[in-house]
C-alpha cells in the first residue's frame, strides 16, 4: 500500500470510529439501570402531614410507625411512636426494622438524620410549604415514592378543587374588613412566642382571608410589650394542645401588653386542632373554612 493510500484509508477509519461514536453518544443507553424501587414495605412515616397523605391514598397497611406528630387519622395514634419530628432518635427508628422511611422536610436534629440517610434504609424526604402548591406538591412526592402516581393525582384532584373553593370563598372579603391575627405559640416565662412570615400559621392566615399582626419578620420570635400593642391583633389565635399545658384564656388576658390589644378588650381567642390547622395536608381546605369562620362568624 503506497503511503497516499494508507493516509486515505487511516482518514476514512477515523471519519468511520468518529460517526459510530456520534451516533453511540446519541443513541438510549440499552445497559443503563433503572432507578431503583423504593422498597415499602415497612414504611416509617416522620410528619403528620406525610402519614396522613399516606392514609389518604390508602396505602396506610405499609406503616409499622409514626412519628409523634402523627395524629390523624385516629387509626394512626395506634402505630409505635418514634419520637417528635424535630428530635428523632436513629436508633429507635432502625429498631423498627424499615425497609423505607419517608420525612417531611425539616425534620431533624441534622445529626440524627445524617445517621439515619448513613444506614442501609433509604430515606426519603418530601418538600414542605405553606401554601396551597406546596400541599399538592407533598401529594405528588409521597404518591410518587409510594409507587402510586394514579392515587396521588386522583387526591390531588380532589384537594385542589376543594382548596380553590374554600380559599376563593375566604378572599371575598374586601381588604378593609379583613382581621388581623396574632398566632401565639408559646406563653413560657410570661413571654409571647408569636408567628411571623414563613411559617404554616401566618399561611393558613393568609388562605383564610386575614392578616398576620406581625407579619414583618420571619420565623417564630418572642414580642416585647412594644411590639404586641402595636401590633393591634383583633385576634389571638392558638393551638388546642389538648394535654392541660396550653395558658387559659383568663391568664393569657391578664398579660399587660395584651390586655391593652383590641383581641383582648373583645375576649377575641380562637382556639383549634394543631395538626389540623397548620398541617398544610389534605384536611387544609377544611381549616381555612372552620378558621373563616371562628374569625368572621358563619
Amino acid at each position: 500500500m503506497t503511503m497516499r493510500k494508507e493516509a486515505r484509508h487511516k482518514r476514512r477509519w477515523a471519519m468511520t470510529l468518529s460517526a459510530a461514536a456520534i451516533a453511540l453518544s446519541l443513541a438510549p443507553a440499552p445497559f443503563a439501570l433503572a432507578a431503583e424501587k423504593l422498597d415499602t414495605a415497612r414504611l416509617v412515616s416522620v410528619g403528620g402531614d406525610v402519614t396522613e397523605i399516606i392514609y389518604a391514598l390508602g396505602e396506610q397497611d405499609k406503616l409499622i410507625a409514626r412519628d409523634t406528630t402523627s395524629l390523624y387519622p385516629e387509626a394512626a395514634t395506634k402505630l409505635p411512636d418514634v419520637g417528635y419530628m424535630r428530635a428523632l432518635s436513629p436508633e429507635g427508628i432502625l429498631a423498627m426494622n424499615p425497609t423505607a422511611i419517608i420525612a417531611i422536610e425539616g425534620s431533624g436534629p441534622p445529626e440524627a438524620l445524617n445517621v439515619l440517610k448513613g444506614a442501609s434504609v433509604p430515606f426519603e424526604t418530601v418538600p414542605n410549604a405553606y401554601t396551597r402548591e406546596g400541599i399538592l406538591a407533598k401529594i405528588d412526592r409521597v404518591g410518587e415514592l409510594l409507587g402510586q402516581p394514579d392515587k396521588a393525582k386522583a387526591l390531588e384532584e380532589k384537594v385542589s378543587a376543594d382548596l380553590d373553593a374554600a380559599i376563593a370563598d375566604a378572599q371575598k372579603r374586601p381588604e378593609g374588613e379583613r382581621k388581623r391575627i396574632l398566632f401565639i405559640l408559646s406563653t413560657q416565662g410570661g413571654k409571647i412566642m408569636a408567628s411571623g412570615t414563613g411559617t404554616a400559621a401566618d399561611g393558613i392566615i393568609k388562605l383564610s382571608g386575614s392578616v398576620n399582626a406581625v407579619g414583618n419578620f420571619p420565623g417564630y420570635k418572642p414580642l416585647t410589650d412594644e411590639a404586641i400593642i402595636e401590633a393591634k391583633p383583633d385576634v389571638i389565635l392558638m393551638m388546642n394542645r389538648g394535654d392541660g399545658s396550653a395558658t387559659k384564656n383568663e391568664d393569657l388576658l391578664k398579660q399587660p401588653a395584651l390586655a391593652l390589644t383590641p383581641a383582648a378588650q373583645n375576649k377575641a381567642i380562637i382556639r383549634m386542632d394543631g395538626l389540623h390547622l397548620l398541617g398544610f395536608g389534605p384536611r387544609t381546605a377544611s381549616a381555612v373554612r372552620e378558621l373563616n369562620a371562628a374569625i368572621y362568624g358563619s
